[in-house]
This record gives structure tokens, sequence and C-alpha cells, in this order.
């Protein structure tokens, strides 16, 4: 039967791709991964890797089996410390992965308070674009994630917090100097340049048909926010956002922003996290956190988005 150990050894070894670099990083000695390996190698019937001159290739089992090896070290990194947390100390390892335009709005404050309110607490932060946010939920490697419009999955909970209406951002000369509504009609005969969020660009809009007609009339599709905005103030063409997404470039006045109307179109930001794993104290803590800064961000005007009413 596999041991945490042999599951540690075996993605150490995953990790630095070498029964050398892996034994230095363990402290164990590369005779004893290789016999651990054997051993476990023997009991799938498969190699997991492919030893090579310079080093250890996985096989496509090991490639699954480190995703296997990633969730439950994870698992029992967090029961470890919620089980011996007796006093219901807030403290422990926290992994939030945050959208782009969420980390813009509180990403600084909220980091800040973590850090002065819970100091036990090691935070791990990740910004990406918002599709990307829950392969890395389910793959354990965050604990929650603030992400638009999530697919339905059975493997992650979801609770709606805020919707944002969406705008159309290009300079001047592309959009027209004002800053009146566009019909969704009048923007499809413009040069987009679409946001690509992840594997897909569901996250820009909840209506999923008006969004593959923009792709479909879309002259890129990038996955850089600063290739996007560099592209938007060079006159390339325009983008479907929010006012916060490009914020500065809109505050120079380098770029126009205009709402999109016939129909409006607007995004949710979820709340998610991964339905099998139950709460530490510290998650709990941090999840309502983070409730309260977007909270926040919206009430003051800081984030032009609504709360979504429960």
């Amino acid at each position: 039967m596999l041991d945490s150990r042999q599951l540690q050894y075996f993605k150490a070894i995953y990790e630095h791709g070498s029964l050398a670099q892996a034994s230095a990083q363990l402290r164990v000695a590369a005779s004893a991964l290789s016999h651990h390996l054997g051993q476990m190698e023997a009991r799938f019937g498969t190699a997991l890797f492919q030893r090579k001159p310079r080093g250890m290739v996985p096989t496509a089992a090991g490639h699954r089996l480190y995703d296997h090896a990633r969730s439950i070290l994870r698992a029992m990194e967090i029961a470890e410390t919620d089980l011996t947390d007796r006093e219901g100390k807030i403290s422990g390892p926290v992994s939030v992965g945050m959208a782009h335009s969420a980390v813009k709005a509180i990403g600084v404050p909220f980091v800040a308070q973590v850090v002065r309110d819970y100091p036990a607490v090691q935070l791990a932060l990740t910004e990406s674009l918002s599709g990307m946010a829950l392969p890395h939920l389910l793959a354990s490697e965050v604990d929650l994630a603030l992400v638009y419009n999530p697919p339905s999955d059975l493997a992650f909970q979801s609770e709606p917090v805020l919707e944002e209406r969406m705008v159309c951002v290009g300079a001047p000369e592309i959009i027209g100097d004002s800053e009146a509504p566009i019909t969704f009609a009048e923007l499809l005969e413009l040069p987009i340049i679409l946001l690509r969020q992840g594997v897909s660009a569901r996250a820009i809009m909840d209506d999923i048909t008006l969004l593959k007609k923009i792709e479909a009339r879309a002259i890129l599709q990038m996955n850089s926010v600063q290739a996007i905005a560099g592209s938007i103030e060079a006159g390339l063409g325009c983008v479907i956002g929010t006012r916060l997404f490009m914020q500065e470039q809109l505050e120079r006045g380098t770029v126009r922003a205009r709402p999109i109307v016939s129909p409006v179109l607007s995004r949710t930001l979820h709340l998610c996290h991964l339905a099998a794993r139950p709460p530490t104290f510290a998650t709990e803590a941090i999840r309502e956190m983070l409730l309260q800064h977007v909270r926040r961000a919206v009430s003051s005007g800081e984030w032009d988005a609504q709360l979504v009413a429960k």
C-alpha cells in the first residue's frame, strides 16, 4: 500500500527530474529513492519514468500519479494543521487564486490584512486569467478562487459575489471620441481583440451565444493582459472588458470606454472551493475576509460592480 513518504519521494523525483537532485533536497540516499520508486512501479505494473542519461522523464502514468500525489499531500498537510489546532487558532497554509480584476481591486488591502490579523497563516496568492484559476483549484494548488462565470462542475462549489457590466474600450480613432453607448451590432463591426481567459473566453460575459459571435469576429485573441493593453493604446483594435481592467489607460485619457447596449453585456464573479475538501479554521477566516474586501470595494465605488444579493 502506498504511504505518504513514497508519494513525497515520487513528487520530488518528478519535480527535479533527477534522482540525484531529489536525493539532495530530501536528504535521502538516491539508492533508497530508486528502491521505493521500483516498488511503486511494481505495484502499479507500469513505469512512472523513462530513465535517460540526463535525468528522469515522466511517462503518462507518472504525470497522472503526480496530479494525485499533489492533491493527497496537500490534503494531508491541511488535515494535520487543522486537527492539531485544538484551540481554533487561525494558522496554516491557505492558497487563494484571483482573477486579474480581483487582484487590481482588492489584492493589496486583502494581503495587508491577512499579514496584520493572521500572522500565523501562510498565504499564497496566485493571480491568473480567470479561466485558469479553476484548473489550479481542481489540482489542489489553491483552496479558494475568485473567478468569473465558472462552468458547472460537481467537483467544486461556487457562490456568486458580484456582477460587472462590460464596456468597449479602445482608442478614440477606433471606437469614436465619445462615451455614448454602443450597440452590440455596432460592436461586431469593430476590430475586436479578445482576451482569452484560460482555456476559453467565457469569463468575458455570461451569455455564451453572444460570446460565440464575438469570437467569430475577433481579429486577435491573446492571453496577455499587458499585450492587449499595449495593442489597444497603439490603436490596433478594441477590447470588451471592464473599466477596472483598463483603469490606468482610462485615467491617462489614451483610451475611451463605451457602455454596450442592445443587449447589455455582463459577467458574474464567483467564490469557489473544492466540494470534497472540508473547510479549516484558516480557510473559513480567509473566505470571510475575501468577501468583506469585495463588499467594501464595491460599496466605496473602487470596483464598478453590483453585489449579488443573497
